[in-house]
């Protein structure tokens, strides 16, 4: 889909007033919105494959950038379903908002990293507890870089509590690091790919593997009211994005095309990154080591059970 496309959709949902609208072809319309990742590539295989068609869904897919207005928009009614990276869907549920996921987005895997921890080669820096008192680069305080970053230095010989935390685009990463303006960046793809093939930075390690060696990453989410009146279409939508998965987790040459598109970044990016697997179906056990790291360093009040936050019955591993 197009970007304008993906505009006059999202016009259309909010127009609608209704959760969901039959369509002129008898297919039950759903509102989703995402940013451009790696891991809406499901999805867009699902459209363009007509999965989602054959279940008796029109999936409208948006673009938004980032996580915080999709949640407003589900929150909001103006959406059906979102993804998102998994740390906000935790804190909002910490905080008594009605989110749970229906389907599975990307998962962390050791040996397969999607970010890292960088440094530029010149510098001395190599452990944790290098890294003390030093200004770090991360995508937004209290998210999954910041959270992981304190994570792996507590792990690796240092003292999180010292670190200077500094919000800043990944894109932006490679400048300030550069410049002198940060010390070490924790960056994701595609730009992770990009800095490390600069040949400028070398990587000193995966803050993620400090949250667990393999855990959820993303999901897509909905309101427990929307699940609990609607959920055939919940489920036929969360069985389609994982019958897509499947396919897609296994051909990632042949769905660099349609993630460029919907994304705008170069294909050539894509096509050399190491790319997202997503999980096959929403497994606690997976969600746990986030839940319970973010109770750790206090972005939330305290853990809870990873079972609450999944809205439909019938989770592996549950």
């Amino acid at each position: 889909m197009t970007r304008r496309a993906a505009l006059l959709a999202l016009a259309l949902a909010l127009s609608t007033s209704t959760a969901t609208a039959q369509t002129p072809a008898g297919l039950v319309t759903v509102r989703c919105a995402s940013n451009a990742a790696d891991d809406l590539t499901p999805v867009l295989y699902a459209q363009r494959a007509g999965l989602f068609a054959r279940a008796g869904l029109n999936v409208e897919l948006t673009r938004m950038n980032s996580g915080a207005a999709v949640s407003a928009g589900v929150l909001g009614g103006s959406l059906d379903i979102g993804k998102s990276s998994l740390l906000p869907i935790i804190t909002a549920h910490a905080r008594g908002l009605p989110l749970v996921l229906v389907a599975p987005g990307e998962l962390w895997l050791t040996n397969a990293p999607i970010s890292g921890l960088v440094v530029l080669k010149t510098s001395s820096i190599t452990s944790g507890k290098d890294l003390n008192g030093k200004n770090v680069a991360v995508v937004a305080l209290k998210d999954l870089t910041d959270t992981g970053t304190r994570a792996w230095v507590d792990q690796h010989g240092g003292d999180s509590t010292t670190l200077h935390m500094v919000e800043l685009p990944s894109s932006s990463a490679l400048a300030a690091l550069t410049e002198g303006r940060v010390d070490a960046a924790n960056i994701s793809n595609p730009f992770f790919s990009n800095v490390v093939a600069s040949g400028k930075v070398r990587v000193i390690g995966h803050p993620d593997d400090a949250i667990a060696k393999r855990f959820l990453i993303t999901g897509w989410f909905a309101t427990s009211d929307y699940v609990r009146k609607n959920r055939s279409v919940v489920e036929r939508f969360a069985q389609v994005v994982r019958q897509a998965a499947a396919y897609t987790n296994k051909h990632h040459a042949e769905t660099v095309e349609m993630i460029a598109s919907f994304s705008g970044m170069d294909p050539a990016v894509i096509g050399s990154m190491t790319r997202a697997t997503v999980a096959d179906g929403i497994d606690p056990r997976d969600i746990q080591p986030l839940i319970d790291t973010a109770a750790k360093y206090k972005v939330i009040d305290r853990a809870f059970d990873a079972r609450e936050l999944i809205g439909l019955s019938g989770a592996k591993g549950s």
